[in-house]
């Protein structure tokens, strides 16, 4: 019987194994991410030849960070580009993106236009693992209701889910009212006078009028009435819409379970979030 033949010995020097990878987003997704950094490039006289990086190579790379949540370091191997080259690319990207979401008294002119029954409202919180930024004894970033570091986005639905507006990003121990009264709740008194309330959960208690939230339960043995109870079990059933809508962008978009950037990138990412979900439904 002939003996079997020893293994080869390894090559000096590290290995590297190379595969084929695939990234699940419509092909059609990227060339239209591919179009705005065209655009943007030719509106700041970027020279042809100029870039390492084509506009869908570009593009890609956007993608991956948002999709696979791809650190910069493979970003910038994968693409044979240094790390800072690649730091500049992702930015350039997330802020032309960024740049594309439409702004919150666009989208309440549209829905009082449309005659929408209602809008929903809430937030919530994403996670970062910068925490060295202390305002006396409190750090800013940390969110006691979550029990971790994080950014609190304020989010608007319409009535089936889909995410229609963000707002820029707050530090964690930022209440949800406070982030609201801020970025949301002056527009949305407009879209209430015009006939589009707004429901939201017990957090917004006190926002205004056309804010409509759950009736609390009253302290004591009082209980609330059945009317009362109906119009609880109303709005959080409805209320169940907005958070499937802000569960499946955090689920299609991986860059949102934890980011490791500066954490005011957080408005530029969720907004590129936003915008790469209205790209895609087009396709």
């Amino acid at each position: 019987m002939e003996a079997t033949k020893p293994y080869p010995p390894y090559p000096p020097g590290p290995c590297v194994l190379i595969y084929r990878a695939s990234l699940d987003v419509p092909r059609a997704l990227a060339q239209a991410v591919a179009q705005l950094l065209f655009a943007h490039r030719a509106r700041i006289g970027t020279r042809r030849g100029r870039r390492v990086l084509g506009c869908f190579a570009h593009a890609v790379l956007l993608l991956r960070f948002m999709r696979q949540r791809a650190t910069v370091a493979d970003l910038a191997r994968d693409n044979t580009i240094s790390l800072s080259s690649a730091y500049r690319y992702l930015h350039e990207a997330l802020d032309v993106l960024a740049g594309q979401a439409p702004d919150l008294s666009d989208v309440v002119a549209d829905a009082v236009h449309r005659g929408t029954e209602h809008l929903l409202l809430d937030g919530t919180l994403i996670p970062t693992d910068r925490i060295h930024d202390r305002t006396g004894r409190r750090d800013r970033w940390y969110s006691g209701k979550h029990r971790q570091h994080g950014g609190l986005v304020q989010i608007l639905t319409d009535a089936d889910g889909r995410p229609l507006w963000v707002s820029p990003v707050e530090p964690g121990c930022t209440h949800d009212l406070t982030s609201a009264r801020l970025h949301a709740l002056p527009t949305l008194y407009r879209a209430a006078r015009g006939g589009v309330p707004t429901l939201a959960d017990k957090a917004y208690t006190g926002a205004g009028a056309g804010i409509r939230v759950p009736v609390r339960r009253p302290r004591g043995s009082q209980v609330l009435d059945r009317s009362t109870r109906g119009w609880n079990s109303y709005v959080n059933a409805e209320r169940a819409f907005v958070e499937h809508g802000i569960a499946h962008l955090k689920t299609r978009w991986r860059a949102l379970h934890r980011v490791s950037l500066c954490p005011w990138r957080i408005s530029a990412i969720v907004a590129t979030a936003l915008v790469l979900s209205r790209l895609e439904n087009r396709y």
